[in-house]
């Protein structure tokens, strides 16, 4: 596996500088610590993320146990290693040296970035869509200074409209009207509406579909059981 945004893996570009984001791709293997791959296979991958990723100088990976919720956490310095919380579906931070991880398989990685530098790694689902997680993300940011129009935010490969039939359930809860019928639930549009709705105005999305591009990512509805990863780091001055 590459660290960097190279080969297979999807970069995420018109980052600030100093920061570095991407997503995994299926050729990178599985991140998902309940996936069928062996274990011993699942751990080496994440060694070797925490192995690249020092060799840039980037000694702290914050990662969770993800419930589909919005609850984002905010990690300062002090620690190294790999730190991974329970119930948590974002992270926050603007301590150099940090990289923030989310897993995927149809959900939708947000990555939020601030020239100033900060960064944020958001895991959006319908049901993290529907509770707002993307402003807990933004309010995470401007809690420390950085106010969403100045934010950047890309919408890294989940699943498409076309690909994604929901019921009637589910596109009353995400779009906030009463829903009647199953229909066609695009997450990423929600969450650029929800973006720009708070003044960002620097947003980009993936073209990528997980369910489409199965040969190349990892879908839940595909029937796999791996799982990408979003990652987004703040490198050391």
């Amino acid at each position: 596996m590459r660290l960097m945004p190279l080969g297979s893996a999807e970069p995420v570009s018109g980052m600030p500088d100093g920061v570095l984001a991407w997503t995994t791709t299926r050729a990178d293997g599985s991140f998902g610590l309940g996936s069928q791959d062996p274990v011993v296979e699942v751990m080496d991958r994440w060694a070797g993320l925490q192995s690249g990723l020092e060799a840039l100088g980037i000694e702290r990976l914050a990662t969770a146990h993800q419930v589909h919720g919005a609850i984002v956490e905010r990690h300062a310095g002090g620690w190294r290693g790999w730190l991974r919380l329970r119930g948590v579906d974002g992270h926050v931070t603007t301590t150099p040296g940090t990289a923030l991880a989310v897993t995927i398989a149809d959900c939708t990685p947000v990555f939020m970035a601030h020239p100033g530098g900060a960064v944020a790694a958001l895991h959006a689902g319908w049901r993290g869509t529907a509770a707002r997680i993307l402003d807990a993300g933004l309010d995470g940011l401007r809690a420390l200074g950085f106010p969403a129009d100045e934010c950047v935010v890309h919408l890294g490969p989940s699943i498409c409209g076309a690909c994604y039939e929901v019921g009637p359930e589910v596109l009353s809860a995400v779009h906030g009207v009463p829903a009647f019928e199953k229909g066609q639930l695009d997450v990423r549009e929600v969450l650029w509406e929800q973006a720009r709705r708070r003044g960002v105005t620097r947003i980009s999305a993936s073209s990528a579909c997980t369910r489409c591009h199965a040969d190349r990512f990892f879908s839940h509805r595909g029937g796999d059981q791996g799982r990408q990863l979003g990652v987004i780091a703040l490198q050391s001055s």
